[in-house]
C-alpha cells in the first residue's frame, strides 16, 4: 500500500453537500483506520489532469503509491482488499460482499437515481416518466430490499464495503421521505449514520466545502 489520496471536488454548491460520493471512500478509510489525505480538483474549471485521472469529470478518486482508482464502487473493493475491517477474509463473506456491492450499485441505485433527480429539481409534475421511476424505486426495488433488511443488520454478516454502499444510496431515497414505507429499510440507514467513522466523514465533508465557501469569499 503507497500513501492514500483522496481528491474530491474544491467546492460544490449547498444542496449536494454530505451526499458527494468522496463521503463513501471517507467512510471506508474511517472504518479501517487507514491513513490518508485529502486533495481538491476545481469544481468549476475541470482541467485535462482531472479527466486524466476521472474520465467523465466527477470525483473521487483515490491515489494509492502509483494507482489513480476512480468510481466508489471500484475505490471501496480496493480498500476492502487491504482490510477486513471492510471485507471477510472467508471466501463466502468476501463473495457475498462483493454481490451486494454491485446490486448497490446496479440494482438499487441505478433505480434510485434517477428518482432522486425529479426530487432535487423540484419538479412536482406528474409526467409518465417520473411515475415509471417512481413506480420503479418504490414498488419493485424498495420491496425487495425491505424484505433483505427485515432479518439482518448488515448484508454481509457484518458490516462492510457493501453497506456504505448500500447505505449511501439509501440515505439519499430517506433525504425525499423515500423510505416512509420502508421501515427496516430507515432503520438500516438510521443504524449505518450512528456509526462512528460515518459521524466523522460526513462532518469532514461539510467542513471542506464549508472552508471552501470562506476562501471564495
Amino acid at each position: 500500500m503507497g500513501d492514500l489520496v483522496l481528491t474530491t471536488y474544491d467546492w460544490v454548491p449547498e444542496m449536494p453537500r454530505g451526499y458527494v460520493r468522496d463521503l463513501r471512500v471517507r467512510w471506508a478509510l474511517e472504518e479501517a483506520g487507514l491513513p490518508y489525505r485529502v486533495e481538491s480538483t476545481p469544481f468549476e474549471d475541470r482541467k485535462a489532469e482531472h479527466f486524466a485521472h476521472q474520465p467523465f469529470g466527477q470525483v473521487p478518486w483515490l491515489t494509492d503509491g502509483d494507482l489513480s482508482i476512480f468510481e466508489s464502487g471500484a475505490i471501496l473493493l480496493h480498500l476492502g482488499e487491504l482490510s477486513d475491517r471492510l471485507m471477510p477474509t472467508d471466501r463466502r463473506g468476501r463473495s457475498e460482499t462483493k454481490e451486494w456491492l454491485f446490486a448497490a450499485l446496479a440494482s438499487v441505485e441505478a433505480a434510485s437515481q434517477p428518482w432522486s433527480f425529479f426530487m432535487f429539481s423540484g419538479d412536482t409534475e406528474e409526467t409518465p416518466m417520473r411515475k415509471f421511476f417512481e413506480s420503479f424505486l418504490m414498488d419493485h426495488r424498495l420491496p425487495r430490499m425491505e424484505a433483505v433488511l427485515a432479518d439482518r443488520d448488515w448484508l454481509a454478516g457484518s458490516f462492510s464495503i457493501a453497506d456504505i454502499l448500500m447505505a449511501d444510496v439509501l440515505r439519499l431515497v430517506d433525504r425525499f421521505d423515500g423510505l416512509a414505507n420502508s421501515p427496516a429499510c430507515k432503520a438500516y440507514v438510521e443504524r449505518a449514520e450512528a456509526r462512528p467513522s460515518f459521524i466523522k466523514a460526513h462532518a469532514d465533508q461539510m467542513t471542506h466545502f464549508a472552508a471552501a465557501d470562506v476562501a471564495r469569499g
